[in-house]
């Protein structure tokens, strides 16, 4: 059987046992921000367990992307893999121990044929239960091993915290002759007898933070069988390098290096790094990773540079891995088929960052041998950490290559040194950051406080009335706030906007019956307290008053337009551009949007005018906004956009953006309206086809999408590798902008006497016609200074015999000084040429010396350096040609005189 075709039997055998049949998510995990990447078929199932979610089949099953960075040092001997399939059948609360062992049992001996005889089973230290259903099965009592958590018969959580239970696996016994010879050998030892081939779990419970573990709703099934491994086993083979899996790709990697797999162990070894490592990158850039330091980013960087390096070692000295992903791609796209849907991606990824690698390779290599050597030299087994940390910084290499690099010579690295230097260096950027200790300082008084949260009434009013909480006035607490000061003023409950999530704080005023505040900033010192920072007007404020809050309305809509359109241009760029991008940063604030995210290259002009069309149709179209609040598990089971590097609380606000209000039914509540507004539309979720936008978003946003106006981009930019940057204006920034331009567009049109539309071709003739002004001006001026040459070759100098000349030239620059030196040099032959001219209004020299005199001891150098110190300059150069420049423009001509006497000297 191929891998296909074991594939398959698998997804068909539980189909027929009343499964469904679930596509493989994402490597990138949706919305779990405690895993990095997904490494196990469960991480998609992981909100039915939980009772979170509602699956669509309380029998599922799947054919799940995996990838595990454990043992990436490992990749290339004849197992290790980075990326794998996990063939899983899961139970939701449905079938428990008896049909998951008694399943399993039936596919593997009956459906694949493997003999009984050759499994052994494991199950938890005291699960008799399992071990009672083994023995119905058949498996002999010596042939069923019982090992605790130590062993490995517990499974999970998959990340830090999540479902987890007691598990039994299914192994195959190789035999006696690969025993490792100790008297208690079984399938927890190392040695290559039993292989593991299906862990099936009993997932029970869930595992907190603190590592205490709790029942869970309902007892479920979690197995997971790795198909390349189940593949090797049933093709009779000693590698997975050996299958159908990587065939293809061994034979692209070998055709390209000109290596034979299968002769030299060390040649086989760097051959399955890069197939391995290829066909990983290849499905890391599928799921939308971009290379990084950081996080997922930087496991793709790592192993990519990695298989380069390897490269190297079999002869590929150019780039080469985006023909590999082309192998993989046509090997695997009709299982998962969005690698033939972002081929183009994939490819421009591997290639930009293969070449980025390559540029500093072979200098890193070769700076790297060199501290090998010294290190070897001196008698010493560590690379200094700070000179692995230099190879990182400066030469992108990650700090694990380095370390496989000098392992291979017998040597480690220094582990806590370059920690040491990269705690130096994120140290030094946290210094650059300008309020972060004002921040924390701020934190640290009202944590003294000890001010109970404030309750956020915003997302359903501008205006609110609320008790004063508590008064600062420079960072103290104060009773009451007097005209002139300025405070911070923390309210029972406030509908004013504190800055987060990159939308700016709101600002207005707070009155009292004895004074007024304008509200100038809204912060978060803590997580629950807001404050409203500004300073009192009139009168006084004092704790304990009543208050009433008013946020400026027409500064919060203009927020409001801008951070509504941040949605609709992430959705429109990840329709353009694909799904890998994500955002990476944002502000919204009530003249401009700013939107960083990833991306590997600048926007064409075509990709520019496609998303901001995009986002203007979606605005003419008046779509609905509706907020709502769900269980964080819900929303990203409904496919609300959440990153790993974002933290989330149980419940969370859904901001997502539908089809024309009209095309809508009442029902649930819309998004956010204004002060005096009539009770919110509703809207019913049964009638809506999928959102246009749906992200996870505390900020405030618009009702409709049609009170945006209109959306400009007017810059995009880089911020980083990976990382672009888009600003944009709506609203009255965006008409602000656009009759700015306009002005500046018919003042143009006036000036030049032409109607707007003819504006950039009249321009566009002048320029032509200054051009060609400037290039007649130049051949005058070079005419002119030719002439100028003639008369000073006339007027040439002997001195003892040799020709000297020493003048001031109307020559508008360096360049030109060079030339007519140049040309006074082919027409005497031999002598000494010292020009000088002003030069933005500085005196600058060039000085010649003909070969024959240099061969004699003359050096152009040293003369003018001494004619440049006349003007309190200096300079140097070549024996044979120099420049110098000074500062006193009246001493030029003094100093172009003393050229003769120097010669003579």
């Amino acid at each position: 059987m191929t891998s296909d075709e074991i594939r398959e039997a698998f997804l068909k055998f539980f189909e027929e046992k009343g499964h469904t049949r679930i596509p493989s998510s994402s490597l990138v995990p949706h919305g779990d921000p405690t895993l990095l990447l997904t490494n196990a078929g469960m991480v998609q199932i992981k909100p039915y367990f939980l009772g979170e979610a509602t699956p669509p089949n309380n029998r599922l099953i799947s054919s799940q992307k995996c990838f595990r960075t454990t043992d990436i040092e490992k990749v290339g001997d004849s197992s290790h893999l980075t990326f794998f399939e996990m063939l899983g059948n899961f139970s939701v609360g449905d079938y428990f121990k008896r049909e998951a062992i008694g399943w399993a049992w039936e596919f593997v001996t009956e459906r694949l044929g493997i003999p009984p005889d050759r499994l052994v089973t494991t199950v938890f230290t005291d699960d008799d239960e399992a071990y009672g259903l083994w023995r119905e099965m058949g498996v002999p009592a010596e042939r069923i091993f019982r090992y605790g958590e130590a062993e490995g018969n517990w499974w999970g959580p998959a990340g830090e915290t999540g479902p987890t239970g007691p598990c039994s696996e299914i192994h195959y016994d190789f035999g006696e002759e690969f025993a490792c010879g100790k008297p208690n050998c079984g399938p927890s030892c190392d040695c290559d007898r039993f292989l593991e081939l299906w862990n099936l779990v009993f997932m029970q419970y869930y595992q907190d933070e603190q590592k205490v573990r709790t029942p869970l709703p309902t007892k479920n099934i979690d197995t997971g069988m790795g198909l390349e491994r189940l593949t090797t086993l049933l093709r009779g083979k000693k590698s997975v390098y050996e299958t159908d899996t990587f065939g293809p790709i061994i034979e692209r990697v070998s055709r390209l290096t000109g290596r034979t797999y299968g002769q030299y162990e060390e040649t086989d070894r760097a051959i399955r790094v890069v197939a391995e490592h290829s066909r990983s990158v290849t499905f890391l850039c599928g799921d939308g990773v971009i290379p990084g330091n950081e996080g997922r980013g930087y496991v793709l960087r790592r192993i990519l540079r990695r298989a380069v390096r390897f490269g190297r070692l079999l002869g590929l000295d150019r780039p080469f891995l985006a023909e590999i992903a082309e192998v993989t791609i046509d090997k695997m796209g009709h299982v998962y088929p969005e690698l033939v849907a972002n081929r183009n991606f994939i490819l421009r990824v591997v290639n930009i960052e293969e070449a980025r690698f390559n540029q500093t390779l072979s200098t890193g290599l070769s700076l790297l041998d060199t501290i090998v050597q010294r290190v070897l030299s001196s008698g010493q087994r560590v690379l200094p950490g700070n000179e692995v940390f230099r190879l990182y910084d400066t030469y992108g290499f990650p700090k694990e290559l380095t370390a496989e690099v000098a392992l291979e010579q017998g040597l480690s690295i220094d582990d806590v040194g370059f920690q040491t230097a990269m705690k130096r260096q994120r140290e030094m950027a946290r210094a650059a950051a300008k309020f972060g200790l004002a921040d924390r300082q701020m934190a640290e008084r009202y944590e003294q406080l000890g001010i109970e949260r404030t309750h956020f009434s915003g997302y359903e009013r501008l205006a609110d009335r609320a008790p004063v909480r508590a008064i600062l006035v420079e960072g103290q607490a104060v009773e009451t706030a007097f005209k002139g000061q300025d405070i911070e003023v923390v309210l029972a409950h406030t509908p004013f906007y504190a800055e987060s999530g990159g939308q700016v704080g709101d600002t207005g005023a707070i009155l009292t019956t004895s004074g007024r505040v304008v509200v100038k900033d809204t912060q978060k010192p803590l997580p629950d307290v807001i404050t409203h920072v500004g300073r009192v007007e009139e009168g006084f404020i004092s704790v304990g008053e009543e208050a009433e809050a008013r946020v400026d309305v027409e500064r919060r809509l203009d927020i409001a337009r801008n951070h509504t359109a941040t949605h609709l241009l992430h959705a429109a760029l990840r329709s353009v551009l694909g799904p890998h991008v994500h955002q990476s940063g944002s502000l919204v604030a009530s003249d401009r949007l700013r939107f960083d995210f990833t991306h590997l290259a600048a926007l064409s002009r075509q990709e520019l005018e496609q998303v901001e069309a995009q986002v203007n149709r979606r605005i003419r179209q008046d779509l609905v906004v509706r907020t709502q609040f769900r269980s964080y598990s819900e929303a990203v089971a409904a496919g609300a956009l959440a990153f790993f590097e974002d933290k989330y609380g149980e419940q969370v606000r859904m901001v997502e953006v539908y089809k024309p209000h009209e095309e809508l039914m009442p029902g649930e509540e819309a998004a956010v309206p204004v002060v005096g507004a009539e009770p919110v539309e509703v809207i019913d979720v049964e009638h809506l086809e999928a959102p246009f936008s749906r992200e996870l978003c505390g900020g405030t946003h618009l009702r409709r999408t049609g009170e945006i106006g209109a959306l400009l981009v007017v810059a995009e930019t880089s911020v980083g590798a990976g990382i672009r940057r888009i600003e944009a204006l709506t609203g009255r920034g965006a008409d602000r902008y656009v009759r700015e331009r306009l002005a500046s567009l018919d003042g143009a049109a006036r000036a030049l006497q032409v109607t707007p539309t003819e504006v950039a071709s009249k321009v566009s003739a002048l320029l032509a016609e200054l051009a060609e002004q400037r290039r007649q001006a130049e051949v005058a001026q070079r005419e002119s200074l030719k002439r100028e040459v003639d008369a000073l070759v006339a007027r040439a100098q002997s001195v003892d015999g040799v020709k000297v000349v020493s003048a001031r030239v109307p020559a508008p620059d360096v360049e030109s000084m060079r030339e007519m030196s140049d040309w006074i040099r082919d027409k005497i032959g031999s002598g000494v040429i010292v020009l000088g001219a002003s030069i933005n209004q500085r005196p600058s020299f060039v000085a010649t010396v003909t070969r024959d005199l240099v061969a004699k001891g003359i050096h152009a150098g040293k003369i003018v350096q001494e004619v440049a110190k006349v003007t309190g300059g200096g300079g140097g150069g070549r024996p044979e040609m120099a420049q110098a420049g000074g500062k006193d423009m009246s001493k030029l001509d003094d100093a172009l005189q003393i050229v003769p006497q120097l010669f003579k000297a």
